[in-house]
Order: C-alpha cells, then sequence, then structure tokens
C-alpha cells in the first residue's frame, strides 16, 4: 500500500552518502531537493555544501538541483555550488525528474534523487524510476504544512522499516 513511497534507502544526511561508490556503479548523475536535504530551509549554500559539489564536479559528476520554490530562491543557491536547476518543478510530477535527467544527459539507470520529502521528493522519484535517498531534514523548524505532512511521513515510515526487516530476514 505504502511501497510508492519507500525510498531506496533511508540515511541521516545527504552528506554521508557515499557518491564515490555510485559514481563506481555507474551513476552519472545526481538530483538534489535544496531545502532541508542540503542546508535547512532558505539558507544559502554552506561549506559543506561547497564542499560535496566541489567533489561531483572533481569526480565528473552532474547535478541538478530540483525544487518547487520559485526561482530567486533556487537560482543563487545554483550559483554557489555550479549546479543546473529548475525551479517550480512541479514535485512529485514525474515532467521535472525527466527534464533533471535531460540536462545532465542521464537516464533512470545512472541518475539518483536526494531529498527529504516522501509525498514529494521520493514519490516523484520513485515514479520517474530513478533511484532514491531519503534523507533525515537538517532543520526541525519548518512551515506548518511540511509538519503536517511530517506526522504522514511517519506513518510511511513505520511501514517501510517493517518492510525493510521483513525483506532481510
Amino acid at each position: 500500500m505504502f511501497r510508492p513511497f519507500y525510498p531506496d534507502k533511508w540515511v541521516d544526511s545527504a552528506y554521508e552518502i557515499p557518491y564515490e561508490d555510485l559514481y563506481e556503479q555507474g551513476v552519472r548523475g545526481i538530483i538534489f531537493d535544496i531545502d532541508n536535504t542540503l542546508v535547512p530551509h532558505g539558507a544559502p549554500a554552506d561549506q559543506r555544501a561547497l564542499a560535496l559539489f566541489d567533489r561531483f564536479h572533481r569526480m565528473g559528476m552532474k547535478t541538478c538541483l530540483l525544487s518547487n520554490n520559485k526561482e530567486p530562491r533556487v537560482k543563487p543557491f545554483a550559483e554557489q555550488v555550479d549546479s543546473l536547476y529548475i525551479h517550480k518543478a512541479g514535485k512529485p510530477g514525474v515532467k521535472g525528474y525527466e527534464r533533471a535527467m535531460a540536462l545532465m544527459g542521464t537516464n533512470r539507470e545512472t541518475t539518483v534523487f536526494v531529498g527529504d520529502q516522501i509525498f514529494t521528493d521520493v514519490y516523484g522519484a520513485n515514479r520517474a524510476g530513478i533511484r532514491t535517498y531519503l534523507t533525515k531534514p537538517i532543520d526541525p523548524h519548518e512551515e506548518i504544512q511540511i509538519v503536517l505532512k511530517r506526522y504522514l511521513e511517519a506513518v510511511v515510515l513505520f511501514f517501510y522499516k517493517k518492510y525493510r526487516n521483513l525483506e532481510e530476514s
């Protein structure tokens, strides 16, 4: 019932994902959500984000920021980290993910998505056939509509944990 919302991996942070291992496995593009995935909501790129995207550039990995935010939020962040971007992406619609892959020159098999929300980020990427990483939100202080979604996400994650335990046994 909840499987379309399950991430492939659930990690504490976007900064702990073994991107070099993904590159060795053939991944050539990473699509990122920004707010509460890479930085707290509305924050500019910090040193961790700058260092992460520098790693991507050095290894030859393409990146695209995919955000439902407006361009005044997304473009300056993208410029800071030197990444492609799509604003007002319409997540969880599939078109934004497909457009991001087209911009990066990647496909479903060579792309990974990283984001902090199940009902927009993970669900949309799953619908697009992209491998997903769900991160824990960086900052617990969020807008009310997101706080309400977090309660529903907790239900999905409860069943996700049970599903994963059954898979592993």
